[in-house]
């Protein structure tokens, strides 16, 4: 909605609280008649004022052809205003029928109280389908000076939920406001940018340098919200940082605006105060562990012990009095987790098991499950001692039995390997040696966090919708992936030698691009019927009851028809042998029981 339209709705805001509530139909005079006039287009004007500011230029052709052809069926709502008219409802119209030639227009001409005709101009607009998203959101803003959003929801035949989301989109700044308006940001992520205050939404669009990315604001975005339900926190407890409260209560928690994320999914937006309840949850474990004396383990190996994040929470145990040890030196009993049913088919998603089968898994899983509890339940019988595993990003808890492993000589650091070693521990040379080994180190990681967020950024993109076809590059990544992820050791060694050809020393880079260069489709084509051939089911699944086995079955007619008939015709046969003896056995006992009923 325009400035002036803000404007307008500031000045009639007291005028609307004074008087009472209006219905959609809005109060008009009861003695005006409702008579449609043919009125002179000349004689009518687009209200300045009006909410709706974006119309379709081809929906506007249309419509004209359309009134052309059949007239106007509907007629138009204005107010008089001096000798002239003013439109209330049915801009869209009057602009069509200037298109189509039209001379005079079918008008009713209502009279309307000043502070309510702006209000029904926006109803009228809403309650249409193809509103533009920004200005739908700061209209349905300006009804909250009058109505509550469940109100507003009444009378727009729209859900609560869709009201606050459009609330909440209203608060976008005005450069994230033409995004959404030329297509390129989404409502969703929209509305994820409006939780934000406008002073950081202003330093977000300034990052983007003008050029607009959504990747990189969905980025920013999820470094600056915090997923509620993975907090290591009681959401309910407002003891904890008194000042803030509990989350289930915060305005900043997103599930209190509206369920903007989904129904219930909490959503926090206050990087400082979600932060400042990490530290102190870590504080008050930190104190219970000096109190109860158990231990608590960083929840790290020894390759990723370097990390910034690791280092500071290691440091900040020692600080505490703790001796820290990383689960690479102790041994560890992990409190089990029970199977149930669900766990055991998401196990052996891959199998096909009956329910026999399934249930024989979970009875297997239930015997393990006993044991691992019973070993878990008389650690402290054995010498382990109580703890936590602690993840260093979240400070999430894990009850663990711990005990420190026995080392041949703990005195000769040197007898240690040298990832275990601390760096004044080591000669020049070695230190050297764990420089370099550090920073391959980092550079893995690196690539790590850079390739998933080249794939996160492509799975956010049209990619899989394109009307391409693949490309040899995409066809050989293709036969790469079914090569490494479908096809086992032995069949790689047996079916499929010399799958990437003469490759000497090279790297997995340069094996990659070789096998690019020479790529040939028949690679593709055999890696995908040998995998049709293994990725059928057997059991209680056949040709007639399954997808995959019904499409397999059908496919392979075209190279083994006669084959297939002769299978076919040998299960005919016995089959209507045995039918045949069927037949005659229940004729048998048909008799019986005629002979019986006498």
């Amino acid at each position: 909605m325009e400035t002036k339209t803000k404007q307008k709705a500031t000045r009639k805001t007291a005028a609307r609280k004074k008087a009472s509530p209006v219905n959609t139909k809005t109060n008009v005079r009861k003695d005006t008649p409702l008579q449609v006039q043919d009125l002179d287009l000349a004689s009518i004007a687009i209200d300045p004022d009006q909410p709706r500011k974006t119309l379709n230029g081809e929906s506007l052709k249309q419509l004209a052809q359309s009134i052309k052809e059949y007239g106007v069926l509907q007629p138009i709502t204005v107010r008089k205003t001096g000798k002239n008219f003013i439109i209330v409802m049915g801009e869209r119209r009057f602009r069509a029928s200037k298109l189509a030639g039209l001379k005079t227009i079918p008008a009713i001409v209502r009279e309307y109280a000043d502070n309510d005709v702006l209000e029904v101009q926006i109803i009228e607009n809403l309650q249409r389908k193809d509103v533009e998203p920004t200005e739908e959101a700061e209209a349905i803003a300006f009804l909250t000076d009058r109505y509550d959003p469940t109100e507003i929801a009444k009378r727009l035949g729209r859900s609560e939920n869709f009201v606050r989301q459009r609330l909440k989109l209203a608060g976008l700044i005005e450069g994230f406001k033409a995004f959404v308006k030329n297509g390129e940001m989404s409502l969703g992520l929209g509305v994820a940018v409006a939780l934000f205050e406008p002073g950081e939404q202003q330093m977000m669009l300034e990052s983007l340098e003008g050029k607009f990315n959504a990747n990189q604001v969905k980025r920013m975005v999820d470094n600056q919200t915090f997923d509620l339900s993975k907090a290591p926190f009681d959401l309910s407890d407002d003891k904890l940082l008194p000042k803030a409260g509990a989350c289930t209560l915060c305005p900043f928690n997103a599930a209190n605006q509206g369920n903007l994320f989904g129904e219930g999914h909490m959503v926090c937006t206050r990087t400082a105060c979600f932060e400042n309840k990490k530290t102190k949850t870590l504080m008050n474990l930190i104190e219970r562990a000096k109190k109860e004396g158990f231990r608590l383990v960083p929840k790290i190996r020894y390759y990723w012990k370097d990390e910034e994040r690791n280092q500071l929470f290691i440091a900040h145990l020692e600080e505490q009095g703790f001796t820290v040890h990383l689960p690479d030196e102790l041994e560890i009993i992990e409190k089990p987790m029970e199977p149930t049913l669900e766990s055991i088919k998401e196990k052996y998603h891959y199998r096909d098991l009956n329910e026999e089968e399934l249930q024989q898994e979970f009875d297997q899983a239930m015997q393990e499950h006993m044991l691992a509890q019973e070993r878990f339940d008389t650690a402290s019988d054995h010498g382990f001692e109580n703890g936590f595993f602690v993840h260093t990003d979240s400070y999430h808890t894990e009850e663990i039995f711990v005990k420190v492993r026995e080392t041949a000589d703990e005195e000769d650091d040197h007898a240690l390997p040298l990832e275990k070693r601390k760096m004044d521990e080591c000669t020049p040379e070695e230190q050297i040696v764990k420089i370099n080994g550090r920073e391959e180190r980092k550079k893995e990681i690196e690539n790590n966090k850079l390739f998933e967020e080249v794939v996160q950024m492509v799975r956010e993109t049209e990619y899989i919708d394109m009307d391409k076809p693949l490309s040899t590059d995409e066809m050989a990544a293709f036969a790469i992936s079914l090569y490494q992820n479908n096809i086992g050791h032995h069949d790689q060694s047996q079916h499929f030698q010399n799958f990437f050809g003469d490759t000497g020393n090279m790297s997995r880079e340069e094996i990659v691009a070789h096998f690019r260069k020479d790529f040939k489709e028949a690679t593709l084509n055999r890696l995908i019927r040998f995998l049709l051939t293994r990725q059928v089911h057997f059991g209680e699944s056949n040709h007639t009851n399954d997808w995959t086995n019904i499409s397999f079955y059908s496919a392979m007619k075209e190279y083994h028809k006669a084959d297939i008939e002769a299978i076919e015709t040998r299960f005919d046969k016995d089959r209507k042998k045995r039918e045949k003896r069927m037949k005659e056995r229940i004729k048998e006992l048909q008799q019986q029981v005629k002979a019986l009923k006498g």
